[in-house]
C-alpha cells in the first residue's frame, strides 16, 4: 500500500511558476514509476510527466521544456517545477505511483492559471 500526498497548487497568473510536491508513504526507490496527471473540467485524465527507478523521464509535448519533473529519494518525495504557465495548464493534478501489480492515485491538487 502506497499513500500520495500532494500540496503546492494554488492560483498563479499566466507566465508565472508552482512546484508540486507529492510525498510518499513507501520508499519510492522500490517504486517503478511515479509520475504526475491532471485533469481540466470536462477533459479525460492525462499524463503530465513520469519518471521511472533509474530517473528516465517522460513529458507530454505541451509541457515539454516548461516542466520539469524530479525525485528525491532520501525523501521519498517527487516534485513537478511547472514554469511559463498558461491558462490551458489549469487542472486538478494528480500524483501517481506505478508499483506492480497495482497503481496508486494522490487525491489531487487545483491548479489554476489565470489570464
Amino acid at each position: 500500500q502506497v499513500q500520495l500526498v500532494e500540496s503546492g497548487g494554488g492560483l498563479v497568473q499566466a507566465g508565472g511558476s508552482l512546484r508540486l510536491s507529492c510525498a510518499a508513504s513507501a520508499r519510492i526507490s522500490s517504486i517503478h514509476y511515479m509520475g504526475w496527471y491532471r485533469q481540466a473540467p470536462g477533459k479525460q485524465r492525462e499524463l503530465v510527466a513520469r519518471v521511472n527507478s533509474v530517473t528516465s523521464t517522460q513529458y507530454a509535448d505541451s509541457v515539454k521544456g516548461r516542466f520539469t519533473i524530479s525525485r528525491d529519494y532520501a525523501k521519498n518525495m517527487v516534485y513537478l517545477q511547472m514554469n511559463s504557465l498558461t491558462p490551458e495548464d489549469t487542472a486538478v493534478y494528480y500524483c501517481n505511483a506505478y508499483l506492480p501489480p497495482r497503481e496508486y492515485w494522490g487525491q489531487g491538487t487545483q491548479v489554476t492559471v489565470s489570464s
